[in-house]
């Protein structure tokens, strides 16, 4: 969601994010900003700080009374101050104008993916893929007997940290191709510092894993591309 007062650079700004595949919403009555934010529940809002009538400051102060959605100030002020101001009233970045396209581009890719983040961190302990489990509290991996095996029974086995992470990242992204880079980016940025080989050796690990549960091919490799589940 934009929120920008100037019509030109408002078109500019709503261009350059369909261009780059965003769906985009522009709020026209400024006042009603806050309640628009609330009754669309956009991923993000750029605002402005200069608006007619209201400061984006109060803008955001109202946002934040209802929502934690991602809020970045892209304002021509470029006072440390007014800076400083705008992450104290909740602002996850603050960018000035002119602002160099792809910087404008990175700087949401990277909330957004922060945001992402912090949601995944709230959800279920536990997620599923057929009948196997990944219960994230416990670190282990489960798999689900049917009615014939024993009325639901469940096995399971212990998953170190590196395997937690593997497994986690993989039944987040089912059905496509993560590959090895992706994975070891995402394990750094859990804080988890391991080397290429070090993730063949957990991917054996994982597998020898599953098969003690009785799960054969879950993992999948496409050779030269990486692994999918």
């Amino acid at each position: 969601m934009v929120v920008e007062d100037e019509p030109a650079i408002c078109q500019e700004i709503c261009q350059l994010l369909r261009n780059a595949l965003y769906q985009v919403q522009e709020v026209e009555t400024f006042s009603n900003a806050a309640e628009e934010v609330a009754e669309k529940s956009p991923d993000l809002v750029l605002l402005d700080l200069n608006l007619p009538g209201i400061s984006g400051y109060d803008i955001c102060s109202r946002i934040r009374q209802q929502s934690e959605v991602p809020v970045i100030f892209l304002t021509s002020r470029t006072d440390s101050m007014d800076e400083l101001t705008g992450m104290l009233k909740g602002a996850d970045d603050y960018i000035t104008k002119p602002f160099q396209p792809p910087i404008l581009l990175a700087r949401i890719a990277a909330v957004l993916k922060r945001s992402a983040k912090g949601q995944k961190e709230q959800e279920s302990p536990t997620i599923g893929y057929g009948d196997v489990i990944l219960d994230l509290a416990r670190g282990e991996i489960a798999r689900k007997r049917g009615e014939s095996e024993a009325g639901q029974k469940v096995e399971c086995v212990e998953l170190t940290k590196n395997e937690l992470k593997i497994l986690h990242y993989l039944f987040l992204h089912p059905g496509q191709i993560v590959s090895r880079i992706d994975l070891i980016e995402y394990l750094w940025d859990q804080q988890v510092f391991i080397d290429d080989n070090t993730l063949s050796v957990n991917i054996t690990r994982i597998r020898g894993k599953l098969k003690e549960i009785g799960v054969y091919d879950l993992i999948g490799t496409k050779r030269g591309m990486g692994y999918y589940i």
